[in-house]
């Protein structure tokens, strides 16, 4: 039999308190790409077929390039979350997990920055 309290048995085993903000922030990046990607689709079906200067004029619109911004904040942030999620709650290689998580949020802040630039670069015409 065990002296310890069962509070001295999880110390360093609960919650990080931050949890509810995590989800919150996966929530609201869920819901901010409901309307996004309908734009989105809406905005690739609109310039299928169109010739270069009309599709680059479609997106170098203010409106059309802030929500193209948006959309890839959005994308690329929800992304990172969910994958992080995936990595703490089924890899338990310490070592393993710190690398993918570091990965995981390297690929998604790089990319994110890519295709924004590409955004931007269209939208001031270069």
């Amino acid at each position: 039999m065990s002296m310890r309290s069962p509070l001295a048995h999880v110390r360093g085993l609960g919650s990080a308190k931050e949890g509810t903000h995590h989800f919150w922030w996966q929530r609201v990046t869920a819901i901010a790409l409901v309307p996004l990607t309908i734009w989105f689709v809406a905005i690739v079906i609109a310039v299928i077929g169109a010739d270069y200067e009309t599709a680059r004029a479609t997106i170098a619109h203010p409106v059309s390039a802030a929500m193209m911004l948006a959309f890839i904040a959005a994308t690329f942030h929800h992304a990172q979350s969910g994958l992080q999620v995936v990595i703490e709650d089924y890899i338990h290689i310490e070592w393993l997990k710190i690398t993918l998580l570091l990965t995981v949020k390297f690929l998604a802040v790089i990319f994110g920055l890519l295709s924004a630039l590409a955004v931007v670069r269209i939208a001031v015409g270069g």
